[in-house]
């Protein structure tokens, strides 16, 4: 795919996808060959101020949603990386190992595309780099509910009944002995006693409902991290300056 100079431009910060629509990062830089053709691009797959991954213009397609090269996910995450806002050409060690991954023929080396010399009357274009600060998830931990069993000592009392034995003794009247046999020898009288005694019981029965919820709590984190831009200065001759 050939582009503009416009179309380039047009794409610094545009989405990357891959053949099947799934999104690898976003476009670092344009990367151009010895005639100025924009050859490859550089890809942020991960935080800011790290490395970008390579992947060839070559067949690749501009959309409304960014840029989507002819390679899938995996493969240009896997390639070769350039340090991050690195205005450097490319080697020739980088550039075999970018042709051997992808199975390309090697061509010219490649020179970042915003250091290609504009043509005369053509404008300068100035860039600079904008900090796009982001969130990625990642695992922090595992919460765990367990149960397990303790034992542990209850005292309490219980009233308990018994039958306590005393012996009555009552003076029968001579007018009640009348009717009374009374013999002498030997006899025995006999009482069934009762007495209570504890018993312990034990239930299982369900008391609480226990889960583990989790809340999303956002907090500030201060980032730190160094942008670059370019300035543009004119050097014009004492006599050809304007006059203001």
């Amino acid at each position: 795919m050939k582009l503009t100079e416009q179309q380039a431009n047009s794409l610094y910060g545009q989405d990357v996808k891959d053949r099947s629509g799934s999104k690898i990062g976003s476009v670092g830089q344009i990367w151009a060959d010895a005639a100025g053709e924009p050859t490859w691009v550089s890809v942020q797959t991960g935080l800011m101020g790290r490395k970008e991954s390579m992947a060839p213009l070559d067949k690749a397609r501009i959309t409304d949603s960014g840029l989507t090269v002819d390679y899938d996910k995996s493969t240009v995450k896997d390639a070769p990386a350039v340090d991050a806002g690195t205005d450097q050409p490319l080697d020739t060690t980088q550039i075999q190992q970018l042709y051997g991954h992808y199975r390309l023929t090697p061509q010219a080396p490649p020179a970042p595309g915003r250091g290609r010399k504009p043509a005369a009357g053509e404008d300068m274009i100035r860039s600079e780099e904008r900090m796009r600060v982001g969130t990625e998830s990642q695992p922090a931990g595992t919460a765990r509910l367990r149960k397990y069993v303790v034992t542990e000592d209850v005292h309490t009392t219980v009233p308990v009944e018994h039958d306590e034995v005393h012996v009555e003794r009552e003076p029968i009247a001579a007018r009640d002995a009348r009717g009374m046999r009374a013999d002498i020898g030997e006899a025995e009288q006999e009482m069934t006693l009762r007495a209570e005694r504890p018993v312990v019981g034990k239930e299982t029965v369900p008391v609480e409902r226990v889960h583990l919820a989790k809340d999303e709590v956002v907090e500030e984190q201060p980032i730190d991290d160094r942008i670059r831009r370019e300035r543009v200065d004119a050097d014009i001759p004492e006599r050809s300056r304007r006059r203001r």
